[in-house]
């Protein structure tokens, strides 16, 4: 049973939703263009409290990948005051009619979309998803339950602080955005259990939080799962475009969850290609191991140890296995795959219709680099997540993702006979 204390953060945040359920959209708008003004104004405060985070973190041995996600750079704080823009100008989803019919009774029902209420976000280092989530939950009519991890309590903090003061310049209740001060685990597990507040948890971290959410949450999940994201070079694939592709989805940002993990590539390129690929990643530090066939074609290729082909590095690593055909090359990303994104480069249609239909992931590409299976990239603004199952939300969670809907029935004194 949750304390007394976290039973009125979840308190504070329905009742909050209730509010935000009903405001108009130029309420919502001025909320989410207001914070974007403040986090600028604030800016040299934002990057201070970051700064503190940081040089406790490095202090405290975190690893380089998840120090990256915790560092808040100026390009980083303005991307984020860019997306709360993009959302601002997006279409308000809340009270759009998704269909309806009459029925022989004269009844006229219509399906109609509503927020989902609170949702809670519990995520670890990323201090944008502070923002992200505010104005994405914001936008689409629900609360914003937050609790983020004790490597970037002073970032959320601050970036909480201006975003709760936004809500209230605009007219909204500041509890639009319910910040969990307390970033301890029992407190996690508390906020987790909070069924009669919270309508949808998203999780944004590592397995471990992930497998926490799992065991202890007694509320709706949406899982933004693993990324072992794949590139797959096929027979028919332009391999100059390919080594630019393959070098940017494994190197432009490691530390995120679209970046490539793993390259298959076709016997019947490799011999050329593997070498060529295996020393253009090595120049920009990538560790590689792989299977006996890669190792064959490049010295720079080391054995891959069990457990490398499934693996979410997060860091300047990749697994490279070479495959006989496409057939083994589909069964090998649904393998190791984790639903998250998979990429496919070829010039021949066929091959990539038929990766696109036969590979089991929320986002497929073709003849691009797997970075751009983001939410800004969509078009979404921002994201919540990236949802890696298939109930209700799969891929990357915008607006539309965080809303549910209801039924309206019209009558005109119908009731209902034998």
């Amino acid at each position: 049973m949750p304390d007394l204390q976290v039973i009125e953060l979840g308190r504070r945040a329905k009742a909050a939703s209730r509010i935000l359920a009903t405001a108009t959209t130029e309420q919502k708008n001025d909320a989410l263009l207001a914070a974007a003004a403040l986090l600028g104004e604030r800016r040299s405060g934002l990057l201070a409290a970051n700064h503190d985070d940081l040089r406790a973190a490095e202090a405290d041995g975190l690893e380089p990948g998840p120090l990256d996600r915790l560092r808040l750079t100026g390009s980083r704080l303005e991307s984020m005051i860019e997306g709360l823009q993009t959302v601002a100008a997006l279409a308000d989803p809340i009270g759009e009619v998704l269909d309806g019919w009459r029925r022989p009774n004269g009844l006229v029902i219509e399906r109609g979309r509503v927020p989902l209420g609170v949702v809670c976000i519990i995520y670890e280092n990323r201090p944008n998803v502070t923002s992200d989530a505010f104005g994405l939950c914001l936008k689409a009519g629900n609360a914003a339950l937050l609790r983020g991890s004790g490597s970037a309590l002073r970032s959320n903090r601050a970036i909480a602080a201006v975003l709760r003061a936004a809500c209230e310049h605009a007219g909204l209740p500041a509890d639009c955005l319910v910040f969990v001060d307390d970033p301890s685990h029992d407190t996690a597990k508390q906020v987790m259990r909070l069924t009669e507040y919270i309508d949808c948890l998203i999780p944004r971290g590592g397995p471990a939080l992930i497998q926490s959410v799992r065991d202890h949450a007694t509320v709706p999940v949406i899982i933004d799962g693993d990324g072992n994201c794949h590139v797959y070079v096929d027979a028919a694939a332009d391999l100059e475009e390919a080594l630019r592709i393959v070098v940017n989805a494994k190197t432009q940002r490691t530390s995120v969850c679209n970046a490539a993990e793993s390259l298959v590539v076709h016997q019947s390129v490799a011999d050329h290609f593997v070498p060529i690929v295996a020393n253009a990643l090595v120049e920009h530090g990538v560790e590689l191991v792989g299977d006996a066939a890669a190792r064959r074609l490049s010295a720079q290729i080391q054995p891959a140890a069990a457990g490398d082909f499934g693996r979410e590095f997060l860091s300047l690593k990749m697994s490279v296995a070479v495959v006989p055909d496409l057939d083994a090359a589909i069964e090998h990303v649904n393998l190791y795959g984790t639903g998250h994104t998979e990429a496919i480069l070829t010039r021949d249609l066929a091959a990539a219709r038929r990766f696109a239909r036969e590979v089991d992931a929320a986002a497929i590409v073709v003849n691009a680099s797997t970075r751009f299976t983001d939410g800004a990239e969509f078009g979404f603004g921002a994201e919540i997540g990236i949802s890696t199952q298939k109930l209700h939300a799969r891929g990357p969670m915008g607006l539309r993702e965080l809303t549910t809907y209801k039924y309206t029935l019209w009558g005109e004194g119908q009731v209902k006979g034998s």
